[in-house]
């Protein structure tokens, strides 16, 4: 009898542990799935070594970003030069390493701003339902409908181009599509049997949202945030590059496009080096994106 009961209660646990096989944690099934995408991989290094460059600018930077040289204006690209000099014989290659510091400033946190808003108000309208979900899908739908560089255009002109207020203006425009996307997987996951056990044992509402629902739909918000990013950086260029944004002497690489559009073809250093540095950001910020889609999807997992 007790050979049968030994028999028809196996232990799978030993069984792995004999044959050598444990479970493997959340994180390492993440950085497992991850480090097959070799683009996403690729894009954490170069965007890596780029962040570390810029923000160490003041450290490494030969020249001062507003140090003006007029004899060495307009100087093609040399050893003394990397990039270059404008028309006011600033270094092209300083120019950059600031303006990155600016651009991805503004880049990151107005996408942490939109993400954040987008978050908040999908999570509030999924999990309650009813009116309230009806009244911020509406108000979304409003949102979605308006053009969002003519608006930032508009709101560039009657104010000052400030960092806070771009950070502030871009976050608060581009949180929609996070809204909908965080709207739909709360939807999908409050009918599931944690959520009502959590709403039976007395939970609140806001530790439900916070606590159980908002952790098991963090992918998505994490693609979306990372995808913001690159979103950010190019309506910030474009605004720069309409002479609504970062406002001279300091630079960004937005407006280092604005003041190289008239010489673009004598001169096309000027608009080769902060127009790569953005093209080169972008494109390794949604390969990063597509990495955290795949190492985030359970369905992708093997």
């Amino acid at each position: 009898m007790a050979l049968t009961a030994q028999a028809s209660n196996p232990k799978p646990r030993a069984q792995s542990d004999d044959l050598g096989l444990k479970p493997l944690s959340p994180g390492a099934m993440f950085w497992r799935q991850f480090r097959r995408h070799i683009p996403a991989l690729a894009s954490v290094v170069v965007l890596g070594l780029l962040l570390a460059v810029c923000f160490a600018a003041p450290l490494i930077a030969p020249y001062k970003f507003d140090a003006i040289e007029l004899r060495n204006a307009r100087q093609p690209p040399s050893l003394k030069h990397l990039m270059g000099t404008d028309e006011l014989g600033h270094d092209q290659f300083t120019r950059v390493l600031y303006g990155g510091r600016i651009s991805l400033v503004i880049g990151l946190t107005a996408a942490l701003v939109g993400t954040a808003f987008g978050t908040l108000m999908g999570a509030v309208a999924g999990y309650y339902g009813g009116r309230l979900d009806n009244l911020l899908m509406r108000f979304t739908d409003i949102a979605f409908s308006i053009p969002t560089l003519p608006l930032l255009i508009v709101i560039g002109a009657f104010t000052k181009s400030s960092l806070p207020i771009m950070v502030l203006v871009i976050g608060g425009l581009s949180w929609m599509a996070t809204a909908r996307v965080v709207r739909g997987s709360v939807l999908s996951i409050k009918q599931q049997d944690f959520i009502t056990a959590a709403r039976m044992i007395g939970a609140r509402d806001s530790h439900i949202i916070f606590y159980h629902i908002l952790p098991n739909i963090l992918g998505p918000i994490v693609v979306g945030a990372t995808l913001g990013v690159g979103g950010a950086i190019i309506t910030e260029s474009a605004l720069s590059f309409l002479g609504l944004g970062v406002q001279p002497p300091t630079p960004s690489w937005g407006n280092m496009l604005h003041d190289s559009q008239a010489t673009m073809a004598s001169k096309p250093w000027l608009t080769i080096f902060p127009g790569l540095a953005i093209l080169v950001t972008v494109l390794c910020i949604n390969f990063i994106g597509d990495g955290l889609q795949d190492a985030l999807d359970p369905t992708q997992r093997r």
